[in-house]
């Protein structure tokens, strides 16, 4: 169930990621498989995968923009 989950997440993501900022679909596959934000959703210890795709975006939105991963 859980690895369902992150899929569904990782795909609205990279298409939030795409309309967001100009960028194609290997660019932000690349930069949602290479965050912080990516591994904390597959540590099943921090319930994230549990999250709406929107909040895991900003997460990774912050990140992506600050360079550091804001606290969940």
């Amino acid at each position: 169930m859980q690895d369902f989950l992150v899929a569904q997440i990782v795909d609205e993501m990279t298409e939030f990621l795409m309309t967001d900022n100009g960028l194609d679909i290997a660019e932000a596959l690349d930069i949602i498989y290479n965050s912080e934000t990516y591994a904390k959703l597959q540590d099943i210890e921090t319930g994230i995968y549990t999250q709406s795709p929107s909040y895991v975006y900003e997460l990774l939105s912050k990140e992506y923009h600050t360079g550091m991963l804001q606290p969940c």
